[in-house]
């Protein structure tokens, strides 16, 4: 099941083609301070669990939420840089990191109403949002459940469904066939370990779920950056249906990258993500188009 776990960092994102430098970039997510940081992490309690969460930095507020089997310091290259200009946000999600829920289902939805409630914890009005890959998922279901939360919100490596319309076909076997391997394995003990049963609930997560509407994206109405690699786990095609489907949305597609833009493009994310936040939304259309 340490496989498994290994594989949800997140969302598969130690899947890299240079195995040295992700197995790098581990390391330094296993020794940062940030979600482990005694000075700032608290615990809110809602909606029944504990959720473990640190904030950083002043001024405007910015959530940010991890994906799959991740935790907060797998924005340990985003914290320091925004929390120069704003009030950063950090959480573990349920049944992720420090957040422990031992309930048997889980879902996005309830996730996002997760973030929904520390937000109102924290007597926080909206913020600015970012979301990567699971994250990204639960950053546009809040825009469309609690669209008064989002005032705006960058999305990367994202998807609506999780079939090969929208991963590609080779994660998508791949993770099934964890999924069906760490079931097989659970039926068979009698007393399996929370750890592992954890595990298989966020795996079956990430196998079935989610199930978006793409029409429900109409319903968003802050501007949104829909963000992805050239070679993520989750196709161009399926990031343009995203992008195409919000009424006010930009598209930004990475060359020579997979689904880690946060880490391996990590300068040119963080800027291209903070200008967007900090410059009013510019619609382009007609004659603006040759611009």
């Amino acid at each position: 099941m340490r496989k498994i776990a290994f594989l949800l960092v997140p969302a598969l994102v130690m899947l890299s083609a240079a195995m040295l430098h992700a197995q790098d970039i581990r390391k330094m997510m296993d020794t940062t301070k940030y979600g482990r940081n005694p000075a700032v992490g608290k615990y809110a309690s809602i909606r029944g669990i504990k959720m473990y969460y640190e904030v950083y930095g002043k001024g405007e507020p910015l959530l940010i939420i991890h994906g799959n089997g991740g935790s907060i310091n797998n924005f340990l290259f985003q914290i320091p840089y925004f929390a120069k200009k704003y009030q950063v946000i950090l959480a573990d999600s349920r049944a992720q990191g420090k957040t422990i829920d031992h309930a048997d289902s889980l879902s996005y939805e309830m996730i996002t109403d997760d973030l929904d409630a520390l937000l109102d914890h924290l007597k926080i009005k909206n913020a600015n949002v970012i979301g990567w890959s699971d994250g990204g998922i639960e950053g546009l279901l809040m825009a469309i459940r609690h669209p008064d939360k989002v005032k705006k919100l960058a999305v990367t490596g994202a998807n609506l469904r999780p079939d090969t319309t929208a991963v590609d076909p080779y994660i998508q076997k791949m993770v099934m066939a964890e999924n069906i391997k760490g079931a097989d394995s659970l039926k068979k003990m009698k007393n399996p370990p929370a750890e592992m049963k954890n595990q298989l609930k966020l795996m079956h997560l990430l196998s079935y779920e989610p199930h978006i509407d793409a029409r429900e994206l109409g319903k968003i109405t802050c501007p949104v950056m829909v963000i992805a690699g050239d070679h993520d786990v989750i196709t161009v095609q399926h990031t343009v249906e995203i992008f195409e489907n919000i009424p006010k949305a930009y598209l930004w597609i990475l060359p020579n990258s997979g689904h880690s833009t946060p880490i391996f493009y990590r300068d040119m994310f963080n800027q291209t993500v903070g200008d967007f936040f900090e410059k009013p939304y510019r619609s382009i259309s007609k004659g603006l188009r040759f611009n």
